[in-house]
């Protein structure tokens, strides 16, 4: 069964890119718009990633917040979150809230960017 990444927040821009990455890795992709509907997904089925955008594009809530709730959820907490973001302090921030090394989205089709994805979607490899 091929791996499935959680998309949340992003622009139709951006989950475009994300999609792309996907395909590469031969993984899928689900997209979410809000904290509330990615918390309801994350119950309903199973993703080897969660990527959330700093901001998120439709409401405008910090990532972050999505962080922090899974950390507060046993049955969320262990599944990897990573934040898109070129901000450092941001990144920082992600990282002390319980998420995994992300990126930004200057760096999307970056080489680094496609191996630290794979380490998640395709770990067999």
């Amino acid at each position: 069964m091929a791996a499935t990444l959680l998309d949340v927040g992003n622009c139709s821009a951006d989950h475009s890119s994300m999609s792309s990455l996907c395909a590469r890795l031969n993984a899928g992709i689900v997209r979410a718009h809000s904290v509330a509907e990615a918390l309801r997904l994350m119950r309903e089925q199973p993703f080897a990633l969660v990527t959330v955008n700093r901001i998120l594009d439709r409401d405008g809530s910090e990532g972050v917040e999505l962080i922090e709730e899974m950390q507060q959820d046993e049955a969320l907490k262990d599944i990897p979150v990573m934040l898109i973001s070129n901000y450092s302090d941001a990144q920082q921030a992600a990282r002390a809230a319980g998420a995994v090394k992300g990126f930004g989205k200057s760096k999307m089709f970056s080489p680094e960017t496609e191996e630290l994805l794979r380490g998640y979607l395709t770990p067999d490899q």
